[in-house]
């Protein structure tokens, strides 16, 4: 190729070596993957009506793989973050760049290019034009362009984008980016591709307008490549043997149908292409399998598309109908007078073209859809070039679309990818005709994807093929308005504990704060806190009493006379607006107004009104409370809330640390089955009860510790939390983090069973995580949870049995994860390699430190 393809670019507008007019767009991709049918219909329509809003255009879609770079995610990583300052994340953000170098990463990209009408009425338009087309084929100075018809040019691209509606998100491009399409082209199988990050931040050529004329910087080594069809490899490392070579090098020859590809070489190198063409489409294909475009994502290579389009209104398709329908009929007579009698294959396609003609019929605004479908495969060396090119077409054949590598066509499919050249008239036979919501249904403008567009690297998307990192920042949501508070649900061994501390060490290593409440006998998250934190864990052992926990005491005031009658409503089984309920409320109003109260205050309050309360009600009522309140004071469980002998926690100071990990073993629980029941629950052992109440206490401390500070982001970890929102004062704490949280530059990750532990407000989760859950009625239930149609036998068949399936090595970590963007995928949790996190972040059993905690640095 000895002429780039273009000769200006101003803006999103480039004047191609024809002389044709071209506005490029980026286009934001519709959320695909995992969808309800209502939305998947929307979807549908919305590209539909784009479709229909394109007559008299000549439109080209572009969806192309960018090279993504393992530095550009260490970028995202830490982006907004004063990262030198955090050594901790640095080292992670490396470990990250090891674990993806050598990996084949793509972001697929949509553009749209429009011819734009050609101007006409003026003997100079048409000799600018017909000069265009000769200067670019023999290679003669272009046409000057006057500043008059850029100003029109861009007038009418503004009108063309607005005639194409609020379908899909238009970006105009910049010219560094349109010159970045063709380099991309070029530089296919080859590892100095520019990267797309670069080209977004780029000024650079762009053409500007001097002296009322259009002037350009050089596109010439844009065009220094040499295209080869079916040029030999001469890179394969070692020759093979002459028993080994193909047939047509054992007999010295060298076939070119052997080597249907394109060799493209440029000052970087050298690199293998095959462009292979749609050339037929099956009669009939299912709604939720027509998006073939789309999932072209799920191959374990990258591939191009370009789709090349005619829009045509419906009454000239109709026209063209009929006259298919005529020759049909001619077909049917002239084959009646044979004895062999008419083919079965005539009466089809009358079927289809009758089907056809009364669809256009219903509507007015109808058109057809006549497309040239390109897709490009490619590789470092032409073994590997070729072996993708046929499993690309053998994936397709079985969905019955045929593809054909057409040898002697590869140079012209190449050059069609490129932006702003004319499409070659032997490529017509290629065309496909089709409805507008026929071709909206192939997926061409829908991907999918999950995750944040920077933060923490939790993983990669099992929904495509090639490896893509997914982002998970939490810690911002709160700067976008939206929630900072996950979710996960699954079976045990699902993966759960992993992934909340993977994502409560990366909060912390970014700067933030987080505060767990570690129920686990081993203290799991205490020797996590320690290994991967060192001494920025403190470590509270609840069960120990070192610290007191007395809400008066660490509080005081309103705040504290809230969490005080919670508590004490909580821990003696009354309702807060019964008799006994507004003893409580008295006794804990008087001791509040006092001087240094405590819950043991209360205690005596309640003594006293029980003495000498004027209605014998409200005393026997204060007796009864004082008596249960006493038996609760004696027990050892509860000395954190009534020794005022113990030291009061502080939420600057103890609970002030990067990582607060408050460890509750030999605080037990009523088993999940109790809370069913209250008179069950009355009737659980005393340590139960008391451990129940003392952890909805812990958890208050840790949301107003959460609180403080509300421009460091705060995550509060809470596992099994079917402990806290089975009652309702634990309910409603949950509900005021979820509520208050973003205000406060807090949220909470909950880990739970069943979807139904989460609590009421469980819509308020913006990042939601489904793990194995080998129930069916659980597992359709968390595809609830995730916006999923729960009743899809597909998707309950994977949650129960396609996920981190047991026993099988390497599928470990499989989830779901719904972003607070609504996308919905498939993801395997990562553990990057960073020594101190893997030490003690599993828990299998051999595989788990059981070091002993206790408060203080650890």
């Amino acid at each position: 190729m000895r002429t780039p393809p273009f000769r200006h670019v101003a803006g999103h507008l480039l004047w191609s070596a024809s002389a044709r007019v071209w506005a490029v767009w980026r286009v934001t991709p519709l959320a695909g993957g995992y969808l309800p049918a209502r939305v998947r219909q929307d979807l549908l329509d919305r590209v539909t009506s784009l479709v229909r809003s394109m007559p008299a255009m000549e439109p080209r879609l572009f969806v192309l793989a960018a090279r993504t770079d393992p530095g550009e995610i260490a970028e995202r990583m830490v982006a907004g973050l004063d990262w030198q300052r955090l050594p901790a994340w640095a080292e992670t953000c490396a470990a990250a760049v090891d674990l993806l170098a050598g990996q084949e990463m793509h972001e697929r990209t949509l553009w749209l290019a429009v011819a734009l009408p050609r101007r006409s009425g003026t003997a100079a338009s048409s000799f600018n034009t017909l000069y265009g087309e000769v200067s670019a084929v023999l290679d003669l100075p272009p046409v000057p362009v006057p500043e008059a018809e850029v100003t029109a040019a861009f007038a009418e691209a503004e009108r063309i984008q607005t005639s194409l509606g609020g379908g899909l998100g238009l970006r105009p491009a910049s010219p560094a980016e349109i010159v970045w399409m063709v380099q991309h082209a070029v530089h296919r199988g080859l590892d100095q591709e520019p990267l797309l990050s670069d080209a977004e931040h780029s000024s650079l050529y762009g053409s500007r307008v001097r002296e009322g004329r259009l002037s350009s910087p050089s596109y010439a080594d844009l065009g220094q490549i040499r295209l080869a069809e079916g040029g030999q490899d001469t890179r394969i490392p070692g020759r093979a043997k002459a028993a080994d070579r193909p047939w047509w090098r054992k007999a010295g020859t060298a076939s070119p149908l052997g080597r249907r590809w394109l060799q493209v070489e440029s000052e970087a190198g050298t690199g293998y292409q095959s462009h292979l063409v749609l050339a037929e489409l099956p009669p009939a294909v299912a709604v939720d399998s027509a998006d073939v475009l789309a999932q072209l994502e799920q191959l374990h290579f990258p591939v191009d598309v370009c789709v090349d389009l005619r829009i045509v209104p419906a009454k000239k398709a109709r026209a063209q109908v009929q006259r298919k329908k005529r020759e049909l009929l001619d077909q049917a007579g002239q084959y009646g007078a044979q004895p062999t009698g008419m083919p079965h294959s005539l009466p089809e396609a009358a079927g289809d073209l009758a089907e056809q003609d009364a669809r256009m019929a219903r509507t007015s605004v109808e058109v057809e859809v006549q497309s040239v479908t390109v897709l490009s495969v490619w590789g470092p060396d032409a073994a590997t070039c070729d072996a993708r090119a046929r499993e690309l077409s053998a994936a397709l054949s079985g969905g019955d679309y045929r593809v054909e590598r057409p040898y002697g066509m590869q140079e012209d499919l190449f050059a069609l990818s490129l932006p702003g050249t004319a499409r070659p008239a032997k490529l017509g036979q290629f065309t496909q005709h089709q409805l507008s919501e026929d071709w909206a249904a192939a997926g061409a403008f829908t991907l999918s994807g999950v995750g944040d567009p920077g933060g923490m690297l939790v993983g990669h998307d099992l929904d495509s093929g090639t490896i893509r990192p997914v982002l998970l920042n939490p810690a911002d949501a709160p700067q976008v308005n939206a929630s900072a508070s996950l979710a996960v649900v699954g079976d045990l061994g699902a993966g759960k504990s992993v992934l909340e501390k993977l994502v409560t060490a990366a909060v912390v290593d970014q700067g933030g704060r987080a505060i767990v409440i570690d129920r686990t006998p081993i203290r799991e998250w205490a020797s996590f806190g320690r290994a991967a934190l060192g001494e920025r864990c403190e470590v509270i052992d609840a069960a120990r009493a070192e610290v007191s926990i007395d809400p008066l005491r660490v509080f005081g005031g309103a705040v504290g006379a809230h969490y005080a009658l919670s508590y004490l409503t909580l821990q003696l089984g009354v309702g807060a607006m019964t008799a006994a309920g507004a003893v409580l409320h008295h006794a804990v109003q008087e001791v509040c107004a006092g001087a240094d109260p405590s819950m043991g205050q209360v205690l005596d309050v309640l003594d006293g009104l029980g003495k000498t309360g004027s209605a014998t009600t409200r005393a026997d009522a204060a007796a009864t409370l004082a008596d249960l309140l006493r038996i609760v004071r004696d027990n050892p469980l509860a000395a954190m809330v009534f020794d005022a002998d113990l030291p009061p926690v502080t939420l600057d100071g103890d609970l002030g640390a990067d990582l607060v990990v408050v460890t509750t073993t030999g605080l037990t629980l009523p088993p999940r089955e109790a809370f069913a029941d209250a008179e069950v629950l009355r009737q659980q052992p005393l340590e139960a009860l008391i451990g129940r109440a003392v952890l909805y206490l812990i958890a208050a401390i840790a949301r107003q510790a959460a609180f403080t500070d509300p421009e460091r982001f705060c995550l509060v970890s809470m596992d099994e939390v079917y402990w806290l929102t089975s009652s309702a004062e634990g309910s409603a704490l949950v509900h005021e983090i979820l509520h208050d949280g973003r205000k406060h530059g807090a949220g909470c990750f909950l880990g739970a069973h069943d979807k139904a532990e989460l609590g009421a407000d469980a819509a308020l989760i913006a990042y939601r995580f489904l793990a194995r859950t080998s129930d069916r009625v659980r597992a359709a239930e968390g595809l609830r949870f995730l916006g999923l149609d729960g009743d899809d036998e597909d998707l309950v068949r994977m949650v129960t049995t396609g996920l981190s399936p047991v026993g099988q090595s390497g599928r470990e970590g499989e989830m779901f994860l719904r972003d607070p963007r609504m996308q919905v995928g498939r993801i395997k949790v990562v553990v990057p390699p960073v020594p101190r996190l893997k030490e003690s972040i599993f828990t299998t059993p051999g595989r788990t430190a059981k070091a002993p905690a206790s408060r203080g640095n650890s």
